[in-house]
This record gives C-alpha cells, sequence and structure tokens, in this order.
C-alpha cells in the first residue's frame, strides 16, 4: 500500500489514510491490530471515544515511532488546566510520551478559543504534542483560530464524504494551508446506497468504500474510515488503483449538502460540552 503524506508545520509526515476508532467498542484492539498489520501507519482516536486504553495496549505491541497518533480534547475540557491535563491522561491511557498531532474535537463557545490554544502552545512546547489542529470547526472559527494561536493550527477534522462536500469551508482551509481531514468519510455507510458510487464500485470491480475513499485521496483529503471488521479494515486500505478523472467528476457531482452528525444545531445538553445552566 502506497499512501500519499502531508508534511505538517512541525516537519512531521502525516499519513493520507489513517484508521478512525469511533464507536468500535470492544472491536478497538482487533481493528487497530488489522490496520497496522495491513500497512496504515496513522491511528485518530479521542478522550471522548473511551478507547486510549485499548489503543495503548495495541500499539505496545508495535513499535511506537512508525505509528502516526491523533486524539483529541474533548468541547467541555477546553479551559487551560483541563486541556493540559486532559492531554497527559490520553498520554498514560495511550502508553506514550507525545502525540503527533492533538485536536480541539468540538468548538465550545462558552470557553476562550485563546485559552484553549495557549494551552495547545504549552503542550507542544513541552514535547507532549508535536503538531496542534481542530476538528468540526467551521471557515469563521478556523480563521478566528489561525489569528489567535500562538502555534501553527496544521489540520482541521471535519465530515466530508461525497453527499457533503462543503465546497467553502474546504477552499478555507486550503488557502490557509490547514489538512483537510475527513471524518466519516463513508458518511457511516450511507453514501454506500448511492447509485454513482455503486455503479462505479462495479465498473473498477471495488468495494464501494474504495471508491469513495480514492475519491477522498484523490481530493486531496486525509480519509478516517472506521471499521470493525479486520478485512474491511484492510480492504480499506487496498487503494493502488486510479479513478478515472471524468468519474472523479461524477462524484463530485454528488454533493447535497447532507451531513449525517455535524447537523447546524448542537445538543448543548451533551456531556461532551459540559455547558450546564
Amino acid at each position: 500500500m502506497t499512501v500519499p503524506t502531508k508534511t505538517l508545520p512541525s516537519g512531521a509526515e502525516l499519513p493520507a489514510l489513517g484508521l478512525g476508532t469511533y464507536d468500535l467498542g470492544d472491536q478497538t484492539a482487533d481493528s487497530v491490530r488489522a490496520a497496522l498489520d495491513a500497512g496504515y501507519a496513522h491511528i485518530d482516536t479521542a478522550e471522548g471515544y473511551h478507547n486510549e486504553a485499548a489503543i495503548g495496549e495495541a500499539l505496545a505491541e508495535y513499535d511506537r515511532d512508525d505509528v502516526f497518533l491523533t486524539s483529541k480534547v474533548l468541547a467541555k475540557n477546553l479551559n487551560y488546566e483541563s486541556v493540559i491535563e486532559s492531554c497527559e491522561a490520553s498520554l498514560d491511557r495511550l502508553g506514550t510520551d507525545y502525540l503527533d498531532l492533538y485536536l480541539i474535537h468540538w468548538p465550545n463557545p462558552a470557553i476562550s478559543l485563546r485559552e484553549t490554544l495557549r494551552a495547545m502552545a504549552e503542550l507542544r512546547d513541552r514535547g507532549l504534542v508535536r503538531d496542534v489542529g481542530v476538528s468540526n470547526f467551521s471557515a469563521y472559527q478556523l480563521s478566528c483560530a489561525h489569528h489567535v494561536s500562538d502555534v501553527p493550527i496544521a489540520v482541521n477534522q471535519i465530515e466530508y464524504h461525497p453527499w457533503f462536500q462543503r465546497p467553502d469551508l474546504v477552499d478555507y482551509c486550503r488557502e490557509s494551508d490547514t489538512v483537510i481531514e475527513a471524518a466519516a468519510p463513508l458518511a457511516r455507510t450511507d453514501v454506500f446506497g448511492d447509485e454513482v458510487v455503486a455503479e462505479l464500485a462495479e465498473t473498477y470491480d471495488k468495494h464501494p468504500a474504495q471508491v469513495v475513499l480514492r475519491w477522498a485521496l484523490d481530493n486531496d483529503v486525509v480519509a478516517l474510515p472506521r471499521s470493525s471488521t479486520p478485512d474491511h479494515v484492510r480492504a480499506n486500505a487496498d487503494l493502488d488503483w486510479e479513478l478515472d478523472a471524468a468519474d472523479r467528476r461524477r462524484l463530485d457531482e454528488r454533493d447535497r449538502n447532507e451531513p449525517v452528525y455535524d447537523t447546524p444545531a448542537r445538543d448543548w445538553t451533551s456531556d461532551v460540552y459540559g455547558i450546564e445552566q
């Protein structure tokens, strides 16, 4: 498997294909092992996934320096001390002394972004994280982060797939040299039912997931598919083939501005945010 990489501000190389680990439950460690054995070199997690300890157990069987490891701090933990504490706790659970990338998982308008990013700068200065980024930020929120941060904002991890392509946000990320990572790049399998995806899968003799992931990489987006099935984990990495330019354009035309999770409103009562009345 030949996977392109993105160079981050620290000089680190971010593999353009990674394993997403959201909601894998008891299958987390097996999925991580299957991914690393299949040639993945990029694992994405978060304190809110409650699986860092399982990932740490799996990672202990491999050379840590061969794996690009990302975690995220919950929106409720974005004040200065909580960011530091959350990162240290993630490192402990993961069994490592550094993260390659640490992200703000969700923006939280109740806590100062400047304060959060000051803590991120401290983590980087201490060598606990190599690069800093955000997740689920709009162009407006991302531009503010770039403006107030003492460290480069390397990445914005967003929902991105053929049905939700977000051209304005993508354009701003490109203009600001912010790498785009696709969370839910398969729309949690919803796009498998798309007629063009299905037709192209048949044409190329590929699984619909492979067609969509190949399209994401061709669009210069880092893809983070998740699967609890080792066979699917391995198949998702079988991307050493080409999608015809005309077929890529057909997928580009499937945008319907339809998210599977990043909807306009938020459930502020959720424990993810920690905003209490």
